[in-house]
């Protein structure tokens, strides 16, 4: 069995590319090709189908992916051990979130403590951000209500408040807080309902019986803004989210159910790799500004939990 060959899989299943596998392991697409395409005649089976646009593991992909992942993880392990008594100065690390607000900060923070340290994001919704951990493509997550997995270790790092966006004018644009009941009938533009900030206010709202008249449904926090400041109707957004925007005001709604948590997480079997600590340990000194960001809308501290 040729190892090369299985670390070049391991890396274009980790991916999702032959290209960001290429960069990954530092050789040429080419190569990476070559050893995945050796692999396959070896053994006469079919581990991606490929298209122009895509790569995707087959059945007889996945389970070679479920044994090489752990493989190479415990090689990474091996390594992060003999280079211990060295400093942190260079390496790689993939981390996935399922927004940029929380993440950007404890960013800014990892090049300010590390600069030589590359980061590769990877965008996605939460459910995406938790199935890039579990598969291996991200050595570290930032995801919004995550729930708690026995591979995963999770730290509370961050509380989000949901506010009502609403254009500068409205009647209630100045009111400091607003209860939830005063939204029943409102004409309003939503988040899809897979939006863990829609989810959140789904079930505040059947709670209390409230029902708002719901014109739109919108595929992006951004498109939220501009239809609520163009007066199409009052919107919803985390207060993590809310950026500057002169047009319109973000009022907190009242309530300890319409509050999110934000946490990181990795694979519980690779929380004691230097990288992934140190990342770690940078979250938790980002915690006192993000806490502030959910207190000061009614939030709770955030604690942790494995």
């Amino acid at each position: 069995m040729n190892l090369f060959q299985l670390r070049a899989f391991d890396a274009v299943s980790r991916e999702g590319s032959f290209t960001r596998a290429a960069k990954r392991l530092c050789i040429s697409q080419p190569a990476v090709t070559g050893h995945i395409k050796a692999l396959e005649e070896r053994y006469d089976l079919v581990l991606f189908r490929r298209t122009a646009r895509s790569v995707a593991l087959t059945p007889q992909g996945h389970a070679l992916a479920a044994l090489t992942g752990p493989l190479f993880g415990l090689v990474e392990q091996a390594e992060d051990l003999l280079l211990a008594n060295r400093a942190l100065v260079s390496g790689r690390i993939e981390i996935a979130v399922d927004g940029p607000h929380v993440v950007m900060p404890l960013l800014a923070r990892l090049r300010e403590s590390h600069p030589g340290i590359t980061v590769s994001l990877i965008l996605g919704n939460a459910a995406e951000t938790c199935e890039a951990l579990l598969a291996e493509r991200a050595s570290i997550g930032v995801v919004t209500e995550v729930q708690p997995h026995p591979d995963l270790h999770i730290e509370e790092i961050a509380a989000s408040r949901i506010c009502v966006v609403l254009p500068r004018g409205h009647a209630l644009a100045d009111e400091a807080e607003i209860d939830l009941r005063r939204l029943d009938g409102a004409a309003m533009v939503l988040r899809e309902p897979t939006s863990v900030t829609r989810r959140t206010f789904d079930a505040a709202c059947r709670r209390r019986g409230v029902a708002p008249a719901i014109l739109m449904e919108l595929d992006s926090r951004e498109a939220v803004i501009e239809a609520a400041a163009a007066g199409l109707g009052l919107g919803i957004v985390s207060s993590l989210e809310r950026g500057e925007d002169a047009r319109i005001r973000a009022v907190p709604i009242a309530g300890p159910d319409l509050v999110n948590r934000h946490a990181i997480a990795c694979l519980a079997r690779r929380r004691n790799l230097r990288l992934i600590r140190a990342v770690f340990d940078l979250a938790r000194s980002l915690g006192p500004h993000n806490r502030d960001a959910g207190r000061d809308r009614g939030g709770m501290s955030p604690g942790k939990h494995a």
